[in-house]
């Protein structure tokens, strides 16, 4: 997982509330579990006027001139501006991945449901909330400014707007240590790896029959 610390990129304004996992990467491309690959299908309903299926070169469709993300400097977007209760809807991880995939590196929002949310730092995604009117305040400085940046500071936990303002965040100290060293749950448990091999090799001593080799055990 790609380790987060500070970051400085284009804002998109999604001026949407309650954007659900099914509107971030709809059904159909739930069929893949790779992780990768569901950046162009990221508010796929939203973003091309024509449906769209796995396999297809998404190149070719038809994008929707009205959708922000599709739009200039917002097409270059690494965080997402969005409304209350961001991510609801069904658990689907994808969503997550779409984002990702698609760039981000935050959202933004006054709310998220909390599937989404908790999924987002397992996938190095940090969804930032802030206050309804610091979001407000936010959603105008990049409509008026469109290309103008936020900067993110993990450790600080802050978010600078373009005119300098300076917003404070809360997050879990044990998810902002996951997000800065880059370690998801795989990446954690290795971190253990020894104690691990030490349990297992204890195991083996105490309970050697629970390690026999039974293949091609047929019983009698």
């Amino acid at each position: 997982m790609q380790p987060f610390t500070t970051h400085k990129g284009i804002v998109a304004p999604l001026d949407r509330s309650n954007v659900d996992t099914d509107a971030i990467i709809p059904k159909q491309y739930l069929k893949s579990v790779k992780r990768t690959g569901f950046g162009p299908t990221a508010f796929d309903d939203w973003r091309y006027l024509d449906p769209g299926e796995p396999g297809m070169d998404h190149s070719k469709r038809r994008k929707n001139p009205d959708f922000v993300l599709n739009k200039s400097p917002f097409d270059r977007a690494t965080i997402l501006l969005a409304r209350e209760n961001f991510g609801c809807g069904s658990s689907r991880e994808h969503a997550v991945w779409a984002l990702t995939d698609f760039g981000f590196r935050a959202v933004i929002a006054p709310s998220f449901a909390d599937i989404f949310f908790n999924n987002s730092f397992k996938n190095g995604l940090l969804p930032i909330a802030l206050k309804e009117e610091e979001v407000d305040a936010l959603f105008g400085l990049v409509k008026d400014n469109p290309g103008a940046q936020v900067e993110i500071d993990l450790p600080k936990q802050t978010v600078t707007a373009p005119d300098g303002t300076q917003y404070h965040f809360d997050i879990d100290s044990f998810r902002k240590h996951c997000l800065i060293e880059g370690l998801d749950d795989i990446a954690l448990t290795l971190e253990h790896r020894e104690e691990i091999k030490s349990y297992e090799t204890a195991q083996v001593a105490h309970t050697p029959w629970l390690f026999n080799d039974l293949r091609g055990h047929t019983g009698g």
